[in-house]
Protein backbone atom coordinates (compact mmCIF):
# COMPACT_ATOMS: atom_id res chain seq x y z
CA UNK A 1 0.00 0.00 0.00
CA UNK A 2 1.14 3.67 -0.78
CA UNK A 3 1.73 6.26 1.99
CA UNK A 4 -1.05 8.11 0.65
CA UNK A 5 -3.41 4.80 1.36
CA UNK A 6 -1.89 4.28 4.97
CA UNK A 7 -2.65 8.12 5.58
CA UNK A 8 -6.29 7.50 4.45
CA UNK A 9 -6.67 4.62 6.62
CA UNK A 10 -5.04 6.41 9.67
CA UNK A 11 -6.75 9.50 9.24
CA UNK A 12 -10.16 7.43 9.21
CA UNK A 13 -9.50 5.31 12.34
CA UNK A 14 -8.52 8.19 14.32
CA UNK A 15 -11.63 10.76 12.81
CA UNK A 16 -14.09 7.51 13.80
CA UNK A 17 -12.59 7.36 16.91
CA UNK A 18 -13.13 10.87 17.91
CA UNK A 19 -16.43 10.83 16.74
CA UNK A 20 -17.29 8.39 18.49
CA UNK A 21 -15.45 9.62 21.58
CA UNK A 22 -17.66 13.60 21.24
CA UNK A 23 -20.93 11.35 20.79
CA UNK A 24 -20.14 9.30 23.82
CA UNK A 25 -19.16 12.37 25.97
CA UNK A 26 -22.56 14.39 24.08
CA UNK A 27 -24.71 11.20 25.76
CA UNK A 28 -23.52 11.12 28.92
CA UNK A 29 -24.15 14.64 29.22
CA UNK A 30 -27.80 14.38 29.03
CA UNK A 31 -29.84 12.28 31.89
CA UNK A 32 -30.36 8.78 31.09
CA UNK A 33 -34.47 8.06 30.00
CA UNK A 34 -34.52 6.14 33.70
CA UNK A 35 -33.77 9.40 35.40
CA UNK A 36 -36.05 11.77 33.74
CA UNK A 37 -38.52 9.49 34.31
CA UNK A 38 -38.47 8.10 37.68
CA UNK A 39 -39.71 11.43 39.39
CA UNK A 40 -43.18 10.68 38.11
CA UNK A 41 -42.81 6.82 39.18
CA UNK A 42 -42.06 7.16 42.84
CA UNK A 43 -44.08 4.44 44.20
CA UNK A 44 -42.49 1.98 41.84
CA UNK A 45 -39.44 -0.30 42.77
CA UNK A 46 -36.32 1.23 41.45
CA UNK A 47 -33.37 -0.97 40.77
CA UNK A 48 -29.88 -0.34 38.96
CA UNK A 49 -27.63 -2.77 37.10
CA UNK A 50 -24.96 -1.96 40.03
CA UNK A 51 -27.18 -3.10 42.47
CA UNK A 52 -28.85 -6.55 40.97
CA UNK A 53 -26.61 -8.44 42.73
CA UNK A 54 -26.51 -6.78 45.95
CA UNK A 55 -30.80 -7.46 45.97
CA UNK A 56 -30.39 -11.19 44.45
CA UNK A 57 -27.69 -11.58 47.59
CA UNK A 58 -30.08 -9.75 50.17
CA UNK A 59 -33.19 -11.46 49.21
CA UNK A 60 -31.12 -15.42 49.41
CA UNK A 61 -30.10 -14.34 52.88
CA UNK A 62 -32.64 -12.10 54.28
CA UNK A 63 -34.56 -15.03 55.08
CA UNK A 64 -32.28 -16.75 57.17
CA UNK A 65 -31.05 -13.25 58.74
CA UNK A 66 -34.49 -12.71 59.59
CA UNK A 67 -35.30 -15.85 61.22
CA UNK A 68 -32.04 -15.09 63.15
CA UNK A 69 -33.27 -12.05 64.34
CA UNK A 70 -36.79 -13.24 65.36
CA UNK A 71 -35.09 -16.16 67.22
CA UNK A 72 -32.94 -13.49 69.43
CA UNK A 73 -35.95 -11.34 69.83
CA UNK A 74 -37.66 -14.73 71.48
CA UNK A 75 -34.62 -15.82 73.16
CA UNK A 76 -33.10 -12.37 74.81
CA UNK A 77 -36.51 -10.40 74.87
CA UNK A 78 -36.34 -7.24 76.68
CA UNK A 79 -37.60 -4.73 73.52
CA UNK A 80 -38.14 -2.16 75.70
CA UNK A 81 -34.89 -1.95 77.43
CA UNK A 82 -33.19 -2.06 73.44
CA UNK A 83 -35.88 0.56 72.26
CA UNK A 84 -34.46 2.92 74.93
CA UNK A 85 -30.89 2.36 74.64
CA UNK A 86 -31.16 3.15 70.64
CA UNK A 87 -33.24 6.31 71.47
CA UNK A 88 -30.58 7.25 73.84
CA UNK A 89 -27.75 6.24 71.56
CA UNK A 90 -29.66 8.08 68.81
CA UNK A 91 -29.64 5.59 66.02
CA UNK A 92 -31.70 5.64 63.31
CA UNK A 93 -32.74 1.99 64.10
CA UNK A 94 -35.72 -0.29 65.01
CA UNK A 95 -35.21 -3.20 67.60
CA UNK A 96 -35.91 -5.63 64.42
CA UNK A 97 -32.81 -3.87 62.70
CA UNK A 98 -30.84 -4.24 65.75
CA UNK A 99 -31.87 -7.66 66.20
CA UNK A 100 -30.89 -8.64 62.25
CA UNK A 101 -27.41 -6.30 63.28
CA UNK A 102 -27.01 -8.90 66.08
CA UNK A 103 -27.41 -11.65 63.89
CA UNK A 104 -25.24 -10.82 61.33
CA UNK A 105 -22.45 -10.16 64.25
CA UNK A 106 -22.79 -13.93 65.30
CA UNK A 107 -23.15 -15.02 61.89
CA UNK A 108 -19.99 -13.65 61.29
CA UNK A 109 -18.59 -14.93 64.38
CA UNK A 110 -19.78 -18.29 63.61
CA UNK A 111 -18.02 -18.55 60.31
CA UNK A 112 -14.67 -16.75 61.29
CA UNK A 113 -14.47 -19.72 64.12
CA UNK A 114 -15.82 -22.49 61.80
CA UNK A 115 -13.40 -21.58 58.73
CA UNK A 116 -9.85 -23.01 60.70
CA UNK A 117 -12.06 -25.64 63.03
CA UNK A 118 -12.94 -27.17 60.15
CA UNK A 119 -9.62 -27.68 58.53
CA UNK A 120 -8.67 -28.66 61.87
CA UNK A 121 -11.16 -31.26 61.72
CA UNK A 122 -10.17 -32.64 58.16
CA UNK A 123 -6.55 -33.57 60.00
CA UNK A 124 -7.73 -34.53 63.47
CA UNK A 125 -11.51 -35.80 63.74
CA UNK A 126 -11.19 -36.40 67.63
CA UNK A 127 -11.59 -32.44 68.03
CA UNK A 128 -14.25 -32.02 65.86
CA UNK A 129 -17.12 -31.97 68.70
CA UNK A 130 -15.09 -29.09 70.79
CA UNK A 131 -14.58 -27.13 67.94
CA UNK A 132 -18.45 -27.09 67.35
CA UNK A 133 -18.50 -26.19 70.76
CA UNK A 134 -16.05 -23.32 70.40
CA UNK A 135 -17.86 -22.12 66.93
CA UNK A 136 -20.97 -22.14 69.11
CA UNK A 137 -19.61 -19.82 71.65
CA UNK A 138 -17.61 -17.88 69.11
CA UNK A 139 -21.51 -17.45 67.77
CA UNK A 140 -22.98 -16.09 70.97
CA UNK A 141 -19.91 -14.07 71.77
CA UNK A 142 -20.40 -12.02 68.27
CA UNK A 143 -24.32 -11.65 69.50
CA UNK A 144 -22.92 -10.24 72.93
CA UNK A 145 -20.42 -8.38 71.21
CA UNK A 146 -22.62 -6.13 68.91
CA UNK A 147 -25.05 -5.92 72.35
CA UNK A 148 -21.65 -4.39 74.03
CA UNK A 149 -21.16 -2.36 71.36
CA UNK A 150 -24.38 -0.94 72.15
CA UNK A 151 -24.29 0.31 75.42
CA UNK A 152 -20.25 1.69 74.70
CA UNK A 153 -21.95 4.09 72.05
CA UNK A 154 -25.09 4.98 74.39
CA UNK A 155 -22.34 5.90 77.38
CA UNK A 156 -19.87 7.92 74.65
CA UNK A 157 -22.68 10.24 73.59
CA UNK A 158 -23.54 10.82 77.60
CA UNK A 159 -20.33 11.66 78.11
CA UNK A 160 -20.29 14.16 74.70
CA UNK A 161 -23.76 15.60 76.41
CA UNK A 162 -21.83 16.08 79.51
CA UNK A 163 -19.26 17.72 78.51
CA UNK A 164 -22.14 20.18 75.45
CA UNK A 165 -24.51 20.51 78.41
CA UNK A 166 -23.04 23.71 80.62
CA UNK A 167 -22.05 25.78 77.21
CA UNK A 168 -25.60 25.51 75.67
CA UNK A 169 -27.21 26.17 78.78
CA UNK A 170 -25.35 28.86 79.04
CA UNK A 171 -26.33 30.34 75.59
CA UNK A 172 -29.77 29.37 76.66
CA UNK A 173 -29.36 31.38 79.21
CA UNK A 174 -27.63 34.31 77.48
CA UNK A 175 -30.65 34.42 74.93
CA UNK A 176 -33.64 34.11 77.56
CA UNK A 177 -31.96 37.01 79.20
CA UNK A 178 -31.73 38.88 76.65
CA UNK A 179 -35.19 39.12 75.87
CA UNK A 180 -36.13 36.09 73.71
CA UNK A 181 -38.59 33.50 74.31
CA UNK A 182 -37.65 29.93 75.07
CA UNK A 183 -38.68 28.80 71.01
CA UNK A 184 -36.44 31.79 69.95
CA UNK A 185 -33.68 30.84 72.24
CA UNK A 186 -33.32 27.25 71.35
CA UNK A 187 -33.73 27.83 67.55
CA UNK A 188 -30.80 30.78 67.95
CA UNK A 189 -28.77 27.63 69.83
CA UNK A 190 -29.94 24.83 67.81
CA UNK A 191 -28.58 27.08 64.55
CA UNK A 192 -25.23 27.89 66.36
CA UNK A 193 -24.48 24.59 67.77
CA UNK A 194 -23.41 20.96 66.61
CA UNK A 195 -23.13 17.83 69.08
CA UNK A 196 -25.03 15.11 70.80
CA UNK A 197 -27.01 17.47 73.26
CA UNK A 198 -27.76 19.79 70.22
CA UNK A 199 -28.89 17.20 68.53
CA UNK A 200 -31.40 16.13 71.98
CA UNK A 201 -32.51 20.38 71.58
CA UNK A 202 -33.71 19.96 67.70
CA UNK A 203 -36.20 17.31 68.48
CA UNK A 204 -37.35 19.21 71.15
CA UNK A 205 -37.60 21.92 69.08
CA UNK A 206 -39.59 20.52 66.58
CA UNK A 207 -41.61 18.90 68.54
CA UNK A 208 -42.48 22.37 69.69
CA UNK A 209 -43.04 23.23 66.17
CA UNK A 210 -45.13 20.30 65.44
CA UNK A 211 -47.78 21.45 67.86
CA UNK A 212 -46.68 19.75 71.40
CA UNK A 213 -46.64 22.29 74.21
CA UNK A 214 -43.15 23.39 75.36
CA UNK A 215 -43.57 21.78 78.81
CA UNK A 216 -44.31 18.65 77.16
CA UNK A 217 -41.15 18.80 74.90
CA UNK A 218 -39.11 19.28 78.12
CA UNK A 219 -40.97 16.13 79.74
CA UNK A 220 -40.39 13.75 77.08
CA UNK A 221 -36.62 15.01 76.54
CA UNK A 222 -36.31 14.30 80.55
CA UNK A 223 -38.33 10.76 80.46
CA UNK A 224 -36.07 9.29 76.86
CA UNK A 225 -32.79 10.48 78.50
CA UNK A 226 -30.59 8.24 80.36
CA UNK A 227 -28.76 11.46 82.52
CA UNK A 228 -30.12 12.54 85.51
CA UNK A 229 -28.11 15.99 85.23
CA UNK A 230 -30.36 16.52 81.81
CA UNK A 231 -33.46 15.00 83.24
CA UNK A 232 -33.13 17.76 86.07
CA UNK A 233 -32.59 20.51 83.57
CA UNK A 234 -35.91 19.14 81.18
CA UNK A 235 -37.46 19.29 83.96
CA UNK A 236 -36.42 22.26 85.39
CA UNK A 237 -37.34 24.06 82.59
CA UNK A 238 -40.69 22.72 81.68
CA UNK A 239 -41.95 23.24 85.30
CA UNK A 240 -40.58 27.02 85.00
CA UNK A 241 -42.36 27.66 81.90
CA UNK A 242 -45.68 26.48 83.77
CA UNK A 243 -45.46 28.47 87.01
CA UNK A 244 -43.42 31.47 85.04
CA UNK A 245 -40.19 31.15 86.84
CA UNK A 246 -37.76 33.22 85.62
CA UNK A 247 -35.52 30.80 83.05
CA UNK A 248 -32.21 32.38 83.10
CA UNK A 249 -32.07 32.18 86.78
CA UNK A 250 -32.99 28.41 86.18
CA UNK A 251 -30.43 27.91 82.99
CA UNK A 252 -27.57 29.06 85.31
CA UNK A 253 -28.04 27.60 88.09
CA UNK A 254 -28.54 24.05 86.42
CA UNK A 255 -24.95 25.23 84.42
CA UNK A 256 -23.58 25.44 87.90
CA UNK A 257 -24.73 22.33 88.87
CA UNK A 258 -22.96 20.29 85.77
CA UNK A 259 -19.95 22.27 86.05
CA UNK A 260 -19.84 21.11 89.43
CA UNK A 261 -20.93 17.58 88.76
CA UNK A 262 -18.11 17.73 86.40
CA UNK A 263 -15.35 18.68 88.75
CA UNK A 264 -16.49 16.12 91.58
CA UNK A 265 -16.27 13.21 89.00
CA UNK A 266 -12.81 14.26 87.71
CA UNK A 267 -11.52 14.59 91.24
CA UNK A 268 -12.78 10.88 91.85
CA UNK A 269 -11.35 9.83 88.67
CA UNK A 270 -7.97 11.61 89.52
CA UNK A 271 -8.40 9.49 92.99
CA UNK A 272 -9.28 6.13 91.27
CA UNK A 273 -6.19 6.55 88.69
CA UNK A 274 -4.38 7.30 91.81
CA UNK A 275 -5.13 4.15 92.74
CA UNK A 276 -4.60 2.27 89.97
CA UNK A 277 -0.61 3.66 89.93
CA UNK A 278 0.35 2.07 93.02
CA UNK A 279 0.00 -1.11 91.21
CA UNK A 280 2.94 -0.87 89.17
CA UNK A 281 4.70 1.01 91.57
CA UNK A 282 4.35 -1.63 94.04
CA UNK A 283 4.40 -4.83 92.00
CA UNK A 284 7.08 -4.08 89.43
CA UNK A 285 9.53 -0.86 90.24
CA UNK A 286 9.26 -1.61 94.53
CA UNK A 287 10.75 -5.63 93.90
CA UNK A 288 13.07 -4.19 91.30
CA UNK A 289 14.32 -1.50 93.76
CA UNK A 290 14.95 -3.80 96.76
CA UNK A 291 16.93 -6.32 94.23
CA UNK A 292 19.18 -3.94 93.06
CA UNK A 293 19.79 -2.89 96.92
CA UNK A 294 20.35 -6.21 97.99
CA UNK A 295 22.41 -7.63 95.20
CA UNK A 296 25.25 -6.15 95.74
CA UNK A 297 25.50 -7.29 99.45
CA UNK A 298 24.57 -10.95 98.57
CA UNK A 299 27.04 -10.98 95.92
CA UNK A 300 29.80 -9.70 98.19
CA UNK A 301 28.86 -12.59 100.78
CA UNK A 302 29.26 -14.74 98.40
CA UNK A 303 32.79 -13.86 97.55
CA UNK A 304 33.74 -13.58 100.99
CA UNK A 305 32.40 -17.13 101.75
CA UNK A 306 35.03 -19.66 101.89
Amino acid sequence: MTTTAWGFLVGTGVGGALLLFLRAWALSRRPALEVRVRPYLRDLPTSSAGEAPRAATAGLWAPTVRGAADFLERILGGSTAIARRLDRANLDLSVHDFRVQQSMWGLLAFAGAAVPSVLISIGSPVRALPLALVCALAGVAGVLLRENRLTAQVAARERQILAEFPTLAELLALSVAAGESVVAALDRVVRRSHGEFSADLVRVLADVRTGTPLAEAFDRLAARTGLPVVARFAEGLAVAVERGTPLADVLHAQAADVREASRRALIETGARREVAMMVPVVFLILPLTVVFAFYPGLAGLRLVTP
